[in-house]
């Protein structure tokens, strides 16, 4: 099944609860809740005390993208916050395998991150560990960037890598998904599109709902 995770970091913070309704509402999936901690990436977002707050809105499923130095200081915390599934960057993680398992027995799922010029190299030992890979389509840090081209053939040979191991791990894209490129997207392989400004710029509704129609509607890979 195809998924759309907007980005909360595009939302309008003062108005956070509304829109999470209106997303909920119109057939999101899950929730994408971008922590960032001004050190792996420029910018400081939010933390445990929003998350758990949000975590009584809504029954959306909670998708934590930690974009934070050595993650494993702060799964448990994000796991006692509400988190459903935490997505780790492997470019943070000094041991990578540790934090995997880590975040396997406080018994959520687990994804792996990686951005954009990281090679698919990184994930050869830990593939069979996880629920998700995360594929960064712009430079993390920053919402409202363009889509990096060649990340869909990097999309592409992940898909194929995935099949030949018989395994069923998601794979997500986050960075410039919009309703012009997501089937393009799609058909190299993803199956979960995180989008933020697509979504929450303008017509929270209409727009979620588009993204919905053309997931149901959209051929993916073969």
């Amino acid at each position: 099944m195809l998924k759309l995770a907007p980005s909360l970091l595009a939302a309008d913070f003062s108005r956070l609860h509304e829109d999470i309704k209106v997303i909920e509402e119109s057939g999101a999936h899950y929730l994408h809740l971008d922590v960032m901690d001004g050190m792996f990436v420029p910018s400081i977002s939010f933390g445990t005390p929003v998350i758990s707050r949000l975590r009584s809105c809504t029954d959306l499923k909670f998708d934590v993208h930690m974009m934070v130095e050595e993650p494993g200081r702060f799964v448990q915390d994000y796991a006692e916050a509400g988190a459903d599934l935490i997505t780790v960057h492997a470019e943070a993680c000094r041991h990578l395998d540790r934090t995997v398992r880590q975040i396997r027995r406080l018994g959520i799922k687990v994804g792996v991150a990686l951005n954009p010029a990281t090679s698919l190299s990184a994930l050869d030992y830990i593939l069979n560990e996880v629920d998700m890979i995360l594929l960064m389509s712009v430079n993390p840090g920053f919402g409202g960037q363009k889509y990096i081209p060649y990340v869909t053939e990097k999309i592409k040979i992940l898909r194929s890598c995935l099949n030949e191991r018989g395994l069923s791990a998601d794979i997500q894209v986050d960075g410039g998904v919009s309703l012009e490129n997501a089937e393009e997207i799609v058909r190299a392989g993803a199956t979960v599109l995180v989008a933020g400004s697509a979504v929450f710029k303008g017509d929270i509704r209409e727009n979620t709902r588009a993204f919905i129609k053309l997931l149901e509607e959209c051929e993916p890979w073969k």
